[in-house]
């Protein structure tokens, strides 16, 4: 079982990423974490010194190194799916999850962190709402095209391990 889960930044990707690891006795991994272990750099300094263009190619390639493993969840950045085929090669390596908060909820969440967040970091909590709308609405494309779509009261961890199971 490969399980890929997406959404928007603050969704609670990497919550849920530890949570289904521990309940179904597997690997947990977070993408973005990773990334900064391979290039030894922060995301935000990697954005800052190369580029997001650089960034997106390193996502992808670090991204494809789990072809080879057989059991694992991943929690991707909330970009993954957008570039490099990435959500295509996940629906076709494993189980794509889309967690799926509404903008208040990730507004909320996202406030305190966004110096660690470089998409976000000069953003007022205006301009947060505003730049989270815009890029959930560029991100739906792929995000829809996930095996299983969870939102609101559906995120918690018996309504995730019903569905998986379900899709096994």
């Amino acid at each position: 079982m490969k399980l890929f889960l997406i959404g928007m930044m603050g969704s609670g990707k990497s919550h849920w990423c530890k949570e289904l690891s521990k309940k179904l006795k597997c690997g947990g991994y977070d993408l973005d974490f990773l990334i900064e272990t391979s290039e030894e750099k922060t995301i935000a300094e990697i954005f800052a010194e190369d580029g997001e263009e650089y960034f997106r190619k390193t996502e992808a390639k670090v991204l494809r190194w789990f072809a080879e493993k057989k059991i694992f969840v991943l929690a991707t950045g909330g970009g993954t799916p957008c570039f490099h085929e990435n959500m295509q090669w996940m629906n076709k390596n494993g189980k794509t999850i889309w967690i799926d908060e509404t903008i208040e909820v990730l507004v909320e969440r996202l406030k305190p962190e966004k110096d660690h967040r470089p998409l976000i970091k000069n953003l007022s909590d205006d301009e947060l709402k505003d730049f989270l709308s815009k890029k959930l609405e560029e991100r739906k494309q792929y995000y829809s095209q996930s095996a299983i779509h969870l939102q609101g009261k559906d995120i918690n961890l018996k309504t995730i391990l019903q569905f998986v199971r379900s899709e096994m």
